[in-house]
């Protein structure tokens, strides 16, 4: 493009910020009407860096994306690049804004690979969220049930933590979701699949394997290796030693309950921690007792009311609940 056409486009932006600064006072307090067009443009421009570029992907020209631009400006009532050197640096008000705006697009993004895979039938991926200790100490035995009775199933399993899984199955973004909630999101129903209670684990060969059941008594002074401070088990944990006045040595904690059965089958402590994680880590080095009082763990599964059942739905649940049966933890 030659110099003149150029500085003409800047002319135009500039002129355009300055019109839309000066509009500034006249908003609302009511949101603008954004067009999904003038939004593409901008994360075009954040993206790319440059009006040239944005144009070129977008199928447009450099000034009809400058009026876009200007039209956006005018709409929020400020402006989103300042102009230096001839480049554009978008203010800090547009790098908030593109966070929102990624958002969207990468749900957007999803919409259209699921509709495509709809079209194409090429997936019949079944979306399951977990906690992440159950995608270690469960899930894994369920989808080798589910594949020995169905050798071509799809599914993709997600690791998250709550709140945010109970949020995400909330909004239908999953076909099953694996939980502690004692409550079901809106939008889903509860099915429960274990109810069991905390257990202790040992190194093996510790002196506590001979005992059948553990008191609070049994770890006085004990080295401890506790679940992080935050952990709901914890605080219960915590709770029945500080009743019992007994005091452990507590010197090492981890955040998941995998690294603390991981640090106890080293030697370096004993520990209080879910069954499931504790009956899939027991082995040569690690030993699981039950101890002398109630520390309920619960897992359910919580099913979305408003997408349709995926078919691997209700097989998936049957090696589940097989599963926790043939841990005998319940």
């Amino acid at each position: 493009m030659v110099p003149q056409a150029l500085n003409s486009i800047n002319a135009i932006f500039v002129a355009n910020i300055f019109i839309s600064d000066m509009l500034l006072p006249m908003r609302n307090s009511a949101p603008p009407p954004l067009t999904h067009r003038q939004l593409a443009l901008f994360r075009a421009v954040m993206l790319h860096g440059n009006l040239s570029r944005a144009a070129e992907v977008n199928n447009s020209s450099q000034p009809t994306l400058s009026r876009e631009l200007a039209r956006l400006e005018q709409l929020l009532g400020y402006a989103l690049f300042d102009r230096v050197r001839g480049r554009l640096r978008p203010t800090v008000r547009a790098q908030a804004l593109m966070q929102e705006v990624e958002r969207s697009f990468v749900g957007l993004e999803q919409v259209a690979q699921r509709a495509l895979e709809l079209r194409t039938h090429s997936s019949t991926r079944l979306q399951l969220a977990c906690l992440p200790a159950l995608a270690h100490a469960l899930v894994p035995q369920a989808l080798a049930r589910l594949s020995a009775a169905h050798p071509d199933v799809q599914v993709s399993v997600v690791p998250l933590e709550s709140p945010w899984l109970e949020q995400a199955v909330g909004e239908q973004r999953f076909d099953l979701a694996l939980s502690e909630s004692s409550e079901p999101p809106t939008g889903t129903t509860r099915q429960v699949l274990l109810q069991a209670n905390e257990v202790a684990v040992l190194p093996a060969g510790h002196a506590l394997c001979r005992k059948k059941r553990l008191q609070a008594s049994d770890f006085a002074l004990l080295p401890f290796i506790s679940l992080a401070v935050d952990d709901p088990y914890r605080r219960a944990i915590d709770a029945w030693f500080a009743q019992a006045s007994v005091a452990r040595d507590t010197r090492l904690e981890a955040a998941s309950a995998v690294a603390v059965c991981a640090m106890v089958a080293q030697g370096l402590g004993v520990a209080i921690v879910n069954p499931l994680t504790a009956a899939a880590m027991a082995g040569p080095q690690l030993v699981m007792r039950p101890i002398g009082t109630d520390i309920p763990f619960t897992v359910s599964a919580l099913l979305p009311q408003v997408v349709a059942e995926h078919p691997l739905r209700a097989p998936l649940l049957i090696a589940l609940q097989n599963v926790v049966k043939l841990l005998s933890l319940q």
